[in-house]
Parts: structure tokens; C-alpha cells; sequence
């Protein structure tokens, strides 16, 4: 029987303040590397309800996803492993400071987009560059797009 392929399905979450965007420091198999929030979709779960949870857990922000910033799709050919990434757009509610960060993350940074760049080496993903530049471009698409039937 043929091997039935299915790709990683995650979600991200693109927040900007002031001109700098939240990313997490997180311990990895390549090391310390930074990431937006993310993570992966649960079953049974939405896209944007996963967002929102990531978020939560990553950075102890409450965000609520109002638009879809982009999908991104990349093949590692050495995990033997394809992510879809859904990411999004929202505003922060709040931050709940007694809250602990997921096992693995060092911690929260508001970068730049230039420190953004300039880091891309220590990056989960060329995902982490390509969202925030398209996020600038004024990419955002309405979550009517993404239908979720439970």
C-alpha cells in the first residue's frame, strides 16, 4: 500500500506595535531560533481559534485573529516534512503577566523588521521574514475565505 502523504498543517500569528512585530525565542533540534507564534492546528480545531491558542500559550498575549495575512507551503526534504502555514493578522487584547510560556519558549522580543532581517539566521523558517514583509505589503485577506465546518 502506497504511503498516504499529508502535509504539517500550522498557524501564525503577526503582531505589530509601534513598528515592531512579536516574535518568540524558542528552543529547537537546530537550536535557539525565532519564530512568530505558531504552532500546529489541533483536530477538530479552527484555523483561527488555533491562532488564538498558540498565541495565548506562546506569549501569554490574548489575540484576536481579524484577518488572514497569508498561506505559505515549504517541503524540508531532510524532515520529510511539508508545512502549510495559515498567518494571520489581529489586535492584542491583553496579556495575562501570571501566565507561563509554553515548555520551550526562552521568551518574548518586539524586533524591527531590519533586526527581523538581520537575525533570518536564526530563524524556525524563511517563513519568519516572508509574513512580516508581506504584512508591510498590506497583505490581508478576510477570514470569510477560510470555512471551517465542524
Amino acid at each position: 500500500m502506497d504511503r498516504i502523504w499529508k502535509p504539517s498543517v500550522t498557524v501564525a500569528a503577526i503582531i505589530e506595535r509601534d513598528g515592531r512585530f512579536l516574535l518568540v525565542e524558542e528552543e529547537t533540534s537546530d537550536g535557539l531560533r525565532f519564530n512568530q507564534p505558531a504552532g500546529h492546528l489541533d483536530e477538530g480545531e479552527s484555523l483561527v481559534h488555533a491562532c488564538a491558542r498558540e498565541t495565548l500559550e506562546e506569549t501569554a498575549h490574548v489575540f484576536r485573529p481579524t484577518e488572514l495575512v497569508g498561506v505559505y507551503q515549504i517541503r524540508i526534504a531532510a524532515r520529510d516534512v511539508t508545512y502549510l502555514r495559515f498567518a494571520f493578522a489581529g489586535e492584542l487584547l491583553g496579556v495575562d503577566e501570571t501566565r507561563e510560556l509554553d515548555q520551550g519558549i526562552v521568551r518574548t522580543v518586539w524586533l524591527t523588521p531590519a533586526e527581523i532581517e538581520a537575525s533570518a539566521g536564526r530563524h524556525r523558517s524563511p517563513f519568519v521574514v516572508q509574513c512580516v514583509k508581506d504584512f508591510q505589503a498590506g497583505r490581508r485577506y478576510p477570514l470569510e475565505l477560510i470555512h471551517h465546518i465542524p
